[in-house]
């Protein structure tokens, strides 16, 4: 996709965090809800109202809350300011989706 900034933040993030070694009921939680960001940005952009693409970007902000929770609990916290970046792109996003 061509000129969507937050999508291209999300997806280089996601190539940093799938690298971290999890177990358990985190390690699910965290591939699930990581892989969650970049797919509901895409499906967001071909929805056909704002309404409904600002769910979409919702849900990719909700997931990746889940990632960040999950860092935190973990001790991962080297790409927390990271997601922050991301997450602020996100927040931003839903924001103009109206």
């Amino acid at each position: 996709m061509k000129n969507f900034r937050t999508l291209d933040l999300a997806k280089d993030f996601y190539q940093k965090a799938k690298m971290i070694k999890l177990t358990g009921a985190f390690k699910n939680q965290f591939e699930r809800a990581l892989l969650s960001v970049p797919l509901n940005l895409v499906e967001g952009t071909v929805k056909p109202s704002a309404k409904k693409r600002q769910r979409f970007y919702y849900t990719a902000l909700g997931s990746l809350r889940e990632v960040q929770m999950i860092l935190e609990l973990t001790g991962h916290d080297f790409l927390l300011k990271e997601s922050d970046n991301l997450a602020r792109h996100l927040y931003l996003l839903c924001k103009r989706t109206r």
